[in-house]
């Protein structure tokens, strides 16, 4: 230290004629008293042996200007200090943290001793921090460090009264969600999710409610009506796995089997009206433009179409469900539609390998035709002599088998036709628009297959018709 250690004291080395005087070292009882007086003297005592050893205590603080060694003399210990109110006060207190602090921060150094010999109780050295840390922070250098402590402070309680409030709101998100349950009063309300989740309207999907309620019976406690219906809607709509609609509905997978396996019939009971043969007159009366010109007696167009299943262990169920044409084991559905695209027939399901013909012949189609009825079909359907039969007439495009090539009139036939043909397409993508249509069925479901088929031909008669009147 290159001055006295002494609080407030400003005598340095080259200050005048002082003595400087080592701390007393407490080797001995006699020393550790005289010790622990002078740190409390000087106040000190909170330092430890590095800092002690190189500290001093210029003669200033003596009242005869010496140290004694003498106990009973008023200079035993030193005694004479300046000490100001203002060194109590707080911002003397901070003064001293901030100059501790800097001291801490640095090494200690040892300095050359002073020039005039001293005893060894006398000897000097340096401190081991500079002499200017012992000056207290200039007041307006404390000003803005108090300014700066209390904007910080301020920043502090309000961002955390912003956790705080943040948090709250992230417990009782948590709450509401776990207390939140996926169902239909949660579904409603935005028209674009039900039409997603179920292809229907909240109007058609409130008549179909009322429709069905006396034929259905609830399954789940846990569940409403509607929450049921809609479990089937998107079943139906999505093809979801029941794994899927027990997770969204917090329900079991049984439930949801059990669930379908009860309303999908009793849907199909209910629905199968919607999916009605139309009389003459009306189909003349709803008849397209694109119709009346070339196919005015057209009473219906058909084509057939597959849906996978999961393959059979059964190997007679296997090989009859196999499809040549899809390669894969297939149910086949034939589908007849009137020329507004309204679904006018569904046959029961056949295995994929059945014919075009066979399934014609054998669903009962030809019944339902009268005489000059006109039937729009495929190459593949060979049934002009069984519509003939009925007094109706079989309208495909013409073959090439046999001949060169077509003649302009028949290609112009086969191009009329084609235009008008190409609904049924439109229609079966419109009503595999339920995509269960569209997944591979698991063998334990087939057996519903029918109802599930008559209902997504129902609902999707309850649809928007894709052909442009």
């Amino acid at each position: 230290m290159s001055g006295c250690c002494v609080y407030g004291c400003q005598n340095r080395y080259s200050t005048g004629r002082l003595k400087f005087y080592r701390i007393p070292t407490g080797s001995r009882p006699f020393q550790s008293n005289r010790r622990r007086l002078w740190l409390q003297a000087i106040k000190r005592v909170d330092w430890n042996e590095d800092i002690i050893k190189n500290a001093r205590v210029c003669s200033a603080h003596f009242v005869s200007g010496e140290a004694s060694l003498d106990s009973s003399s008023p200079d035993f210990v030193p005694s004479v200090f300046v000490y100001t109110k203002q060194s109590q006060n707080p911002e003397a207190k901070m003064d001293r943290y901030h100059r501790k602090r800097r001291r801490d921060d640095r090494p200690n150094t040892a300095v050359n001793q002073p020039a005039h010999s001293e005893t060894p109780e006398q000897e000097c050295s340096m401190d081991h921090c500079p002499a200017e840390e012992d000056i207290p922070v200039p007041r307006r250098e404390y000003d803005d460090l108090n300014l700066r402590h209390s904007q910080l402070q301020e920043e502090y309680v309000n961002l955390r009264q912003e956790f705080d409030t943040l948090r709250a709101e992230n417990v009782k998100l948590k709450e509401e969600l776990q207390k939140s349950t996926f169902s239909y009063t949660t579904v409603k309300c935005n028209i674009g999710q039900l039409i997603f989740l179920t292809g229907l309207t909240s109007v058609i999907f409130e008549w179909l409610l009322t429709k069905i309620t006396c034929s259905v019976q609830r399954i789940s406690q846990k569940l409403t009506v509607e929450d049921h219906l809609l479990v089937i809607l998107m079943k139906l709509r999505l093809g979801l796995s029941n794994t899927d609609l027990a997770y969204r509905f917090k329900v079991s997978k049984t439930t949801v089997s059990n669930i379908l396996r009860s309303w999908v019939p009793a849907m199909a009971m209910v629905l199968k009206p919607l999916i009605k043969w139309p009389s003459k007159g009306a189909i003349l009366k709803n008849m397209p433009k694109i119709f009346k010109r070339n196919f005015k007696r057209c009473r219906c167009i058909i084509d057939c179409t597959e849906i996978f299943i999961a393959r059979p262990s059964n190997l007679t169920a296997r090989a009859q469900t196999w499809s040549n044409y899809k390669h894969n084991n297939t149910i086949k559905y034939l589908i007849g539609i009137t020329p507004a695209g309204a679904i006018s027939f569904l046959s029961p399901g056949w295995g994929g390998r059945v014919s075009d013909k066979q399934i014609t012949k054998e669903s009962g189609f030809f019944k339902l035709l009268e005489p000059k009825d006109e039937v729009l079909a495929d190459r593949g359907f060979l049934i002009r002599d069984e519509l003939a039969a009925y007094g109706a007439t079989l309208r495909i495009p013409h073959f090439t088998k046999g001949k060169k090539q077509l003649s302009a009139q028949e290609v112009d036939t086969s191009r009329q036709l084609s235009r008008v043909r190409i609904h049924v397409e439109r229609v079966i993508g419109q009503w595999k628009n339920f995509k269960i249509l569209q997944t591979v069925i698991p063998v334990s479901q087939v057996n519903i297959l029918d109802d599930v088929v008559t209902v997504c031909g129902a609902l999707t008669n309850l649809c928007k018709s894709v052909v442009p009147k």
